[in-house]
């Protein structure tokens, strides 16, 4: 399987989840420096929101600007300007579970609030009015596929229009009963900053293509089961590759029958 390569610099990085809390605390796990210790994520408030916003944001509104702004903030690059690529398998599943029950109640009549966050723009719309962004935003779903769509589609804009792009890739739980049939054990959130050509802040380089061979998988099996889980996590070999700092290919699961392969050179 071939496909023509695609290449960009990483010049920030995001992250949060269980156990994984912001890419410079993390370090030592992804680099095995340190032994991992899955721990219950811990969403802050967004700050940057106006108080009634703040008030009616949801997790993945929370974890998606936590993981954009760290990595922004790590590149060194105002929020406002950057093109943005928001990638999630679901939404919030918090908000979705009480429409349910409302829908399932007597009173079957949804708040406004409730219905302006069940749109899976949601976290997209209040990424602009946090940090005042009118560039162009892609929000895209494609199931436990999610991240890898996300990358490809942030890198592709990184090319065409050569300019920096973030990509957000991020899940929130479902509580029961939809967590039996769609069992995400937490929230994770992944954000980095992807640039045309090597800058200051610049991490790595790398070049993405298309492959068949199977993906990288983690010889801890709580750090396999949190990659395998949510599927925001199978980005994590990636920024093990990154933290690291030696040159190597990893292997993203992607799609049942296509995987990405990624050269990681740092710089």
């Amino acid at each position: 399987m071939t496909i023509t390569t695609i290449r960009a610099c990483i010049d920030g990085i995001g992250l949060l989840g269980p156990g994984l809390n912001g890419w410079p605390g993390s370090l030592p796990i992804l680099s095995g420096q340190q032994p991992y210790q899955p721990q219950k994520t811990v969403l802050p408030a967004p700050a940057l929101l106006p108080p009634a916003e703040r008030r009616r944001s949801g997790d993945i509104v929370k974890l998606t600007l936590a993981t954009g702004l760290e990595a922004i903030s790590a590149a060194g690059l105002d929020a406002a300007r950057l093109p943005s690529v928001f990638a999630a398998s679901g939404g919030d599943g918090v908000n979705c579970h009480a429409i349910c029950e409302m829908l399932a109640s007597d009173d079957r009549q949804i708040s406004p609030t409730r219905f302006h966050n069940s749109v899976h723009n949601a976290a997209a719309g209040y990424w602009s009015i946090a940090t005042r962004a009118m560039t162009a935003s892609s929000v895209l779903c494609a199931y436990d596929a999610s991240f890898g769509a996300g990358l490809l589609e942030a890198l592709a804009q990184v090319m065409t229009d050569n300019t920096p792009v973030v990509l957000l890739a991020c899940d929130t739980a479902y509580p029961e009963p939809l967590h039996s049939a769609r069992p995400l054990p937490d929230a994770l959130g992944i954000a980095l900053v992807l640039a045309p050509k090597p800058g200051p802040a610049t991490l790595v380089s790398v070049s993405v293509t298309l492959t068949d061979a199977v993906a990288d998988r983690y010889a801890h099996p709580v750090l396999e089961q949190l990659r395998a889980s949510i599927p925001a996590a199978r980005g994590l070999p990636l920024l093990c590759a990154i933290a690291q700092r030696q040159p190597q290919q990893v292997i993203l699961d992607y799609l049942d029958d296509t995987r990405l392969a990624i050269a990681v050179t740092p710089c």
